[in-house]
């Protein structure tokens, strides 16, 4: 298993990764982190119809982690999590609600942001955004 959160982000401070290339590293090193804390991912890119979606499904424990994938590569652009809106929030409780109706029976889960700043040549940052909202706007689970 290779610990991608562990190494160097593969591009020169003067080169510009290619279009998309950002957003599935950043979800590679995701993965890897969560593996490295405990996390059985159980599915990545999860999409069923048009009903949502999620960067990553994992197991922490007993509990079903449904994980937004956020990357960046300049932090003057602010925190990626800004960028989970209302409607991104949507798209992602609609994925999960598929995959507990795939499931079948009722158990504990979350919604977390993993927030993923990668700088040329540096170890990816990543930060941990645990519990970062729930299935409904101002209702915990």
């Amino acid at each position: 298993m290779r610990l991608l959160h562990k190494w160097s982000c593969p591009w020169d401070s003067d080169a510009v990764p290619p279009r998309g290339f950002v957003g599935r590293y950043g979800e590679k090193v995701a993965a890897s982190w969560l593996r490295a804390h405990g996390h059985k991912i159980l599915r990545r890119n999860f999409r069923l119809g048009s009903g949502g979606e999620v960067d990553i499904v994992s197991r922490q424990g007993d509990t079903l982690v449904f994980t937004e994938v956020k990357s960046s590569t300049s932090p003057a652009s602010g925190a990626p999590s800004r960028m989970v809106d209302h409607a991104k929030r949507e798209l992602i409780r609609r994925g999960a609600r598929n995959w507990l109706i795939m499931l079948g029976r009722e158990v504990p889960y979350r919604f977390d942001i993993l927030e993923i700043i990668l700088l040329p040549r540096q170890t990816p940052q990543v930060n941990l955004m645990q519990n970062a909202f729930h299935m409904h706007e101002g209702r915990r689970r």
